[in-house]
């Protein structure tokens, strides 16, 4: 049954009344558990439960894979968050449509609570507060009834408000109400143009010492909400006043004094800085870096070692003396971790690792991959002109050789699509690629010959090429051409709604050429416009294991594919992966660190990736043909 026609699903009530199995999306689960741990949280229940909650909430909410499905498949407790309580009470929900336990820890909340609780500054306690004081019980109208009594005055007479948490409460709600116009998450791609740009901007003012991006921008994650900046200062005035006056700037939003201010830039987007002394700075980048669940991790610990944790510090829970720190580093060090880097923040074992690294001095955190290891990319579209199946590219060999040189590249693919189908004849698609091979090895002999008047080493140049995997699993071009090609990358590029089972075997059988050497853009998601395909992982897994298949983490901004959970179970499989630009112009070829970020996100290390090697070493890989059975 489709989302829209859930009843009492979500705001209203985790009271899910279906005649039938129905298939909830990822965000109403993740939703459904967040009203329990406010419900929680009203009660004065324990905070390790509430915790659970909301981490198996975040965790639901950014998995790209159904949960229904994972509950079908016997996966539910894959998900950091969802142990067995968790689960037991999804599945009641899953096939009776309603949670007994959930249904009685949220029963006696105001549905208006759910409500109020998106505004910012308004937590569970204040807003099952607000909703008793003035009488709000419906979900409809509990944001507008609430600005209503802001605006009248009602507020400041409530026991613990006043005047001016009144007027704070009118700010948030008008500050949220804008932002529901214009409320969809941007590319990371994106938010780092713009974040450099402001960061650029910062550093132009004498009064700021140091500047960097929080957050999930921090963190790397593939999108990002508001931008939030922090800023080292022995002047914070003169940096806000500086800051308000960003070009880009439409409307100021909030300004204080000391320590934050808020803009809209004209692409309405917001931005958020935070000024800080220079011996706090550690402690703020830490804090406002998150995530969310890894800080609640920390806190935990804190607190075990009589310490409270927050952007100012380590408070000593018996002397009440703040520790500051300048750099977090020495931050980790006082809590008995190692320092654990920012794309790895999302408590999925980074903090038990860190622990085990400090006590043991034995390396337990990955030595994450870095822009500067990779020596290739094996994915980009020249301008070699045929007649397509999908777009061509812009760039010449010239400009692409060119670029690559000045970044150090020992290697190179050209990887054009696959002449399409309907515009040749088997014959015309074969002299293409005889074509297109002779035109490669032209290239190769004269960068080669023109090495002994050039200071530097000119990348290689592999012929490849993107093949299409048809839906039956067979390559679109004849099987003659494959004599002319150094390798294929083949992927998926045409009706991605096929089931799981032939999905899978789709892949797995235009994989097994033996020139097919890496699955590209593997999920095929489109973030924010396509979602991924259904595949069993554990089976392409298995069958790249076997037989030496390289699987793709496409830095494209709107791919960033494969995901960085994936990466992660790929890795504990000895796949080996590779990071490509899949560019079809000259300035996308500038696109491999976001590759790189993903990678990183997915605790991938130099040696997984396989175009860290050197050239020797990477044409044993692209140019051996050697299928195994499985």
């Amino acid at each position: 049954m489709p989302s829209t026609k859930i009843k009492g699903l979500i705001s209203g009530s985790v009271i899910l009344k279906l005649t039938s199995m129905f298939q909830p999306t990822n965000q109403e689960i993740a939703q459904i558990l967040r009203q329990v741990a406010v419900s929680l949280k009203i009660k004065n229940e324990n905070r390790f439960r509430i915790n659970a909650f909301q981490r198996a909430a975040d965790n639901i909410e950014k998995h790209p894979v159904p949960l229904v499905r994972l509950w079908q498949e016997k996966k539910l407790t894959d998900i950091p968050g969802i142990g067995q309580s968790i689960a037991q009470n999804l599945e009641q929900i899953f096939t009776t449509g309603q949670s007994q336990d959930f249904k009685n820890i949220t029963a006696a909340i105001p549905k208006a609570v759910f409500a109020l609780i998106v505004v910012p500054g308004i937590g569970p306690k204040t807003a099952h507060q607000l909703t008793r004081a003035l009488k709000i019980k419906s979900k409809n109208n509990a944001i507008t009834r609430l600005k209503k009594a802001a605006q009248s005055g009602q507020i400041k007479n409530i026991s613990g408000f006043g005047i001016q948490k009144e007027q704070q409460i009118l700010n948030n709600i008008k500050r949220w109400q804008g932002r529901q116009k214009d409320s969809s998450r941007i590319l990371l791609y994106e938010a780092d143009q713009v974040a450099e740009k402001i960061i650029a901007y910062l550093e132009q003012s004498e009064a700021v010492l140091v500047a960097c991006p929080l957050g999930s921008l921090r963190r790397k994650t593939e999108t990002v909400g508001d931008i939030d900046i922090a800023v080292a200062s022995h002047n914070p005035k003169q940096v806000i006043n500086h800051f308000v006056n960003f070009p880009d700037c439409k409307k100021v939003l909030s300004r204080g004094e000391r320590t934050s201010a808020s803009i809209l830039l004209t692409n309405k987007k917001q931005v958020d800085l935070r000024i800080v002394a220079p011996k706090q700075m550690g402690s703020m980048i830490q804090h406002f870096t998150g995530s969310k669940d890894h800080n609640i991790a920390l806190r935990e610990l804190a607190l075990k070692k009589g310490f409270s944790l927050s952007e100012y510090g380590i408070k000593n829970l018996t002397t009440k003396r703040l520790a500051s720190f300048s750099k977090e580093k020495p931050l980790y060090l006082f809590l008995g971790l190692s320092w654990m880097p920012p794309e790895i923040r999302e408590n999925r074992g980074e903090v038990e690792a860190a622990q085990r690294q400090f006590q043991s001095k034995l390396k337990s955190l990955p030595n994450l991959v870095e822009i500067k290891d990779i020596k290739g990319d094996l994915h980009i579209h020249s301008n070699f002109f045929m007649k397509s199946s999908h777009d061509l590219g812009t760039a010449s060999a010239k400009e692409i050789l060119s670029w690559a040189q000045k970044n150090h590249y020992q290697y190179l693919a050209f990887t054009e699509h696959n002449p399409s189908q309907s515009g040749h004849s088997k014959k015309e698609v074969i002299n293409l690629l005889k074509k297109k091979k002779k035109w490669v090895e032209q290239i190769n002999y004269s960068w080669k010959k023109s090495l002994k008047k050039r200071t530097n080493k000119l990348p290689f140049i592999f012929n490849g090429l993107e093949i299409d995997i048809r839906p039956d699993g067979s390559l679109a071009v004849p099987k003659e051409a494959f004599a002319f090609l150094d390798f294929a990358i083949v992927g998926v590029h045409s009706q991605f709604n096929l089931d799981k089972e032939t999905m899978t075997k789709r892949i797995i059988k235009g994989l097994s050429h033996p020139k097919a050497k890496i699955l590209a853009h593997p999920t095929c998601r489109l973030i924010n416009k396509r979602p991924p395909i259904q595949v069993d992982w554990n089976k392409i897994f298995y069958f790249c294991q076997k037989n030496n298949k390289l699987i793709e983490i496409n830095a494209a901004p709107r791919r960033l594919d494969l995901p960085d959970f994936l990466i992660r179970q790929a890795i504990k499989k000895k796949i080996k992966l590779v990071i490509n630009t899949d560019s079809h112009d000259l300035d996308r070829l500038a696109l491999m660190p976001y590759g790189v970020f993903t990678a990183r996100r997915g605790w991938a290390q130099k040696d997984d990736i396989a175009n860290t090697l050197p050239l020797d070493k990477i044409k044993k890989v692209l140019l051996s043909s050697i299928l195994r059975k499985t």
